[in-house]
């Protein structure tokens, strides 16, 4: 609080000042309005600002916590690019598992050998938007990052990856992840390789071409 006012003999009031906390962690003083008609207002005076020191304080917690957001940002757009692709994916793995079960409900099992290679994205009602269709043989440097499309001539479903910095594995020049449909078999003789008439089918399945993972 202020000291006490002072009245001198012609009744104005003088100046008594108090000192308040500053910024600066330096006093501030601020006087007491005064009677006379000529004085307004308060007086106010701060000794000094930031140092120098401090303002490089502040730079470096500012920049610390802009460097964690933009990480943070970074990894939930990963995140949200794998889910995507990954549902796409698990979707396409449901419409073949209805078809197997489609067939062995009709007893027609043998004729899911005519499946292998095929495009899967034509076993769903509706198509994703970020499809592209079929295309043959096309150059994938030349198309847009986070797309699908089926190529004819691999006769492989291709995701073109767009976080292209976390993607492990998968097909280089631009990233890309490649799946196709096969054939599940019994293979009797051990060759490897489905034999008509000596093999038995069992199923489908949607493999992913080359291996491949998401890192952070």
């Amino acid at each position: 609080m202020a000291g006490p006012q002072k009245l001198d003999k012609l009744e104005i009031l003088t100046y008594c000042f108090h000192k308040l906390p500053c910024f600066s962690r330096k006093e501030q003083k601020v006087s007491w309005k005064s009677r006379d008609p000529r004085s307004r207002g308060c007086v106010s005076h701060c000794n000094g600002g930031f140092s120098l020191l401090e303002l490089v304080i502040v730079i470096v917690i500012i920049s610390v916590l802009l460097v964690l957001a933009i990480s943070r940002l970074l990894a939930l757009m990963v995140d949200a690019e794998r889910v995507t692709m990954e549902t796409v994916a698990g979707t396409l793995r449901s419409a073949i598992g209805m078809k197997v079960a489609e067939s062995i409900v009709k007893s027609k099992v043998a004729d899911l050998g005519t499946y292998e290679g095929s495009n899967p994205m034509a076993l769903l009602a509706e198509t994703p938007q970020n499809y592209l269709g079929e295309l043959d043989g096309a150059d994938p440097a030349k198309l847009e990052d986070g797309n699908w499309y089926f190529d004819k001539r691999d006769k492989t479903l291709v995701y073109l990856v767009r976080n292209k910095g976390f993607f492990v594995g998968g097909q280089a020049n631009p990233p890309r992840a490649r799946f196709a449909v096969r054939l599940v078999y019994s293979d009797r003789n051990g060759n490897g390789v489905f034999d008509q008439g000596k093999d038995v089918i069992e199923g489908l399945r949607l493999n992913p071409v080359e291996k491949y993972s998401w890192s952070r």
